[in-house]
């Protein structure tokens, strides 16, 4: 975008400069910047420090001593940013602001110092008018001593004037920025949200900067400054993380990457978090904050940190507010995800109270890491807690228990036999959890000469003693009724002996056998149509199994029932029983076959009373 080609590009101090007129609508550039780049109009103030941090820096690049202030003031509603720079001649004024979006990091000179800039000075004055109606611009160039200083005025209308100016009224170089709120705005330039601002966006800066007389740069940062002992680092580190994120973490782990120019520190959240949640990351660019939301900054499985790190490396996004996902992100990310890994490991090693004070909460991270890294299952075997038949124990300690670690996938399954399985001598491990089933699976991997074998209906039958087949024949009338009784529901009966005693019944069955009830409740229910279609998808599943303990004094009584009718309701009894000891949910008819079975054994009951 130039100015106007009809006007004249400067004018005399003395005379009333002609206004100029962007060649662009500048409220339709200003409504793109506030509601599709930027997330929030407190950008303005990150833009004015970028530039001003980018000038001091190139003067710099040409005199290494001069000096490096940058000041914000606040009066009168409106904010005056003032910098000791390389500021602009009326040639820079024409080419950087009436070309928006071009950088004087092109200048030419500057190029030896382009890797220490933030932004681009146009675009990023422009931003600012979402919370001003008037910019006015006064700066006198390092570069070109002899050059008058020179004046640059913009209105949200579009109309900017530039005009030289006395030597007096800036004598030496730098740049001054003044912003006139807006309508509405004046809330952003207010100096209690100035220095917040400030003090948020630009805490690691490498130069002076103060709000008035406050300094608002807290060099060296945190992570970085010599502190009497490792506990007063902990201590100190802990207070920096609850003013950020506000909580206190279980520990902290330095986040040190040289080559990729990173430095900062990960904090580990004191409560669990769902792996599904997104972190979020504060990530400062050459130590300007560009983000407090970075998503993308570590692997998915180091949800339970969040971090602080200053780079130089990172790629910012159009809005310098995010990350660019790129090859060098790709690589910060595994570099910082490996110093993760590090502090796991080293307190594997050298610090297992702490810890097991972390996996008490985290478990569920280390586990996501063990799960495609079998070194660090391997160093974790020891710590990482599974419910198991033994109670809440490891896998290395398990594996040395029982010369087979038998699992289930599923939640249910593992309540299903848990008990019964204990009480035959074989242990079962929950694998049910998220990441469980797979860490067991590769527990031959990591520990040779482990046998791991999934625990299902069949197996668990196969362990339980049977019954003399003297007596199973004498007891074929009742196991025909009840096998009648419960063939609709898709179960069928069997007689085993099993402890404990109090048990009287088991229900078994498995994932496939479940969802080959479920369709056949969807067929039962379904129209014609729909019904033809899930009757094709009938499968050959293993029906589940209702297993009654010929040790239990119930079984024995129940069995020696002559009445087919009374037979039926017990055994129906003993199914619903069952599935609530298995704390399986109930579907629609399970429960309204526990509710007639209560209301016929009361029918009978009282029945018989009558009968006496």
């Amino acid at each position: 975008m130039t100015m106007d080609s009809q006007t004249s590009q400067s004018s005399q101090s003395s005379q009333s400069p002609p206004p100029h007129t962007f060649q662009v609508d500048l409220r339709g550039l200003v409504d793109l910047l506030s509601h599709h780049l930027y997330s929030s109009p407190k950008v303005y103030l990150r833009e004015l420090l970028q530039n001003a941090v980018d000038a001091v820096t190139a003067r710099r690049a040409l005199t290494p001593d001069a000096p490096a202030l940058v000041r914000l003031h606040t009066a009168d509603g409106g904010l005056r940013v003032e910098d000791s720079g390389i500021g602009l001649t009326e040639s820079d004024v024409h080419e950087l602001l009436a070309t928006i979006g071009r950088s004087s990091k092109r200048a030419e000179g500057l190029q030896e110092a382009r890797s220490g800039f933030l932004g681009q000075f146009g675009i990023g004055l422009l931003a600012c008018f979402v919370v001003a109606e008037r910019i006015r611009v006064v700066s006198r160039s390092a570069r070109t001593p002899d050059a008058p200083p020179v004046e640059w005025t913009a209105r949200d209308d579009g109309s900017y004037t530039v005009r030289t100016l006395p030597d007096a009224a800036r004598p030496e170089p730098g740049t001054t920025v003044q912003l006139t709120p807006r309508p509405g705005a004046a809330e952003w330039l207010a100096p209690e949200r100035v220095r917040a601002l400030a003090r948020d966006f630009g805490a690691l800066l490498p130069y002076d900067v103060r709000v008035g007389e406050e300094r608002i740069t807290e060099l060296p940062a945190p992570w970085d400054r010599p502190y009497p002992s490792p506990g007063a680092r902990r201590v100190a580190l802990a207070r920096h993380c609850h003013g950020l994120f506000g909580f206190t973490p279980l520990d902290s782990i330095d986040l040190d990457v040289p080559l990729a120019g990173i430095r900062g520190v990960a904090y580990v959240l004191p409560s669990a978090v769902s792996p599904a949640q997104r972190a979020t990351h504060r990530v400062h660019l050459k130590g300007m904050l560009l983000t407090e939301r970075a998503e993308q900054l570590l692997p998915d499985w180091a949800f339970f940190v969040r971090c602080v790190l200053d780079t130089d490396s990172l790629r910012p996004t159009a809005s310098r507010e995010s990350l660019y996902e790129d090859e060098t992100l790709a690589a910060v990310r595994e570099a910082l995800g490996e110093r993760i890994r590090d502090w796991l490991t080293g307190l594997a090693a050298g610090d297992p109270e702490r810890l097991a004070a972390f996996l008490a909460v985290h478990h569920l991270g280390v586990k996501s890491l063990a799960r495609h890294d079998h070194e660090m299952l391997r160093t974790m075997l020891p710590w990482l807690p599974f419910e198991t038949t033994d109670g809440q124990v490891s896998l290395e300690e398990f594996a040395r228990r029982h010369p087979v670690v038998h699992f289930t996938r599923g939640v249910e399954e593992y309540r299903q036999v848990a008990a019964i399985a204990s009480a035959q001598g074989v242990g079962v491990v929950n694998g049910g959890y998220t990441y469980d089933s797979e860490l067991i699976e590769a527990l031959p991997s990591v520990r040779p000469g482990t046998v791991v074998a999934e625990l299902d209906a069949d197996t668990v039958t196969a362990h339980l003693d049977g019954v003399d087949p003297g007596v199973e024949l004498l007891l074929t009338g009742f196991l025909a009724a009840a096998r009648a009784k419960l063939d609709p529901l898709g179960c069928d009966v069997v007689l085993r002996a099993f402890h404990p005693l109090s048990v009287p019944a088991l229900h078994l069955d498995d994932r496939a056998a479940r969802h080959e009830q479920a369709r056949a409740d969807a067929e039962e229910q379904a129209d014609d149509l729909w019904a033809g279609i899930l009757g094709s998808l009938r499968g050959s599943a293993p029906r589940a199994r209702l297993v009654l303990n010929h040790l239990n004094p119930l079984i024995r009584r129940v069995s020696s029932l002559d009445d087919a009718e009374l037979i039926g309701t017990a055994v129906e009894s003993l199914y619903g029983q069952a599935l609530l000891m298995a704390q399986r949910p109930l579907r629609p008819t399970d429960s309204a076959l526990l509710n007639r079975a209560f209301i016929d054994l009361l029918e009978w009951a009282t029945r018989g009373t009558a009968d006496d």
